[in-house]
């Protein structure tokens, strides 16, 4: 069985003078919802194997954020460009070529990305992750590669509003 994370950032900050787009900082709303996300995963004992992020502040802070959550160390996390890029095909190959050591992968990413991603998965799709939201999908699979020819088991869908 193999799970899969999708993440999308906890909110961030937005049109600061003089700062990029990948090096937004989170604002303590985002900090904030990011922790009530933790508290749903730890009740239903979510463990992760793997964890990789865009390189965008945004995102990995926003993965240091669950780590420490989870008890994943947070040196451990693994920054791969493909994410941040836009192209949810880019993502699949990171997917799709993960050691199959690996029973539970969380990646950090940018919506749109993230949500044509999941919508690749989720019958019936979902409109939009909002920030700080997690798609949890598994596959009675025991390897990565072959996810394509595997129906994803939708497991959860959460968001800091939907925790109201």
């Amino acid at each position: 069985m193999k799970t899969l994370y999708l993440v999308r950032h906890a909110k961030s900050a937005w049109e600061e003078p003089g700062v990029s787009d990948a090096d937004r900082p989170l604002i303590p709303k985002g900090v904030k919802k990011t922790k009530q996300i933790i508290d749903f995963l730890l009740k239903r004992e979510t463990t992760v194997d793997l964890m990789i992020s865009s390189p965008a502040v945004r995102a990995f802070e926003t993965a240091k954020i669950v780590a420490e959550g989870l008890n994943y160390p947070v040196n451990k996390i693994k920054t791969d460009r493909k994410i941040y890029d836009g192209y949810y095909d880019r993502i699949l190959d990171i997917i799709y070529g993960t050691s199959n050591e690996v029973n539970s992968l969380m990646i950090f990413g940018h919506n749109p990305t993230i949500t044509n991603l999941a919508n690749l998965f989720l019958h019936p799709g979902i409109e939009s992750m909002p920030t700080s939201c997690v798609v949890c999908l598994s596959f009675n699979t025991d390897r990565w590669e072959d996810i394509p020819s595997n129906e994803a088991i939708n497991e959860f869908v959460v968001s800091p509003k939907t925790l109201k």
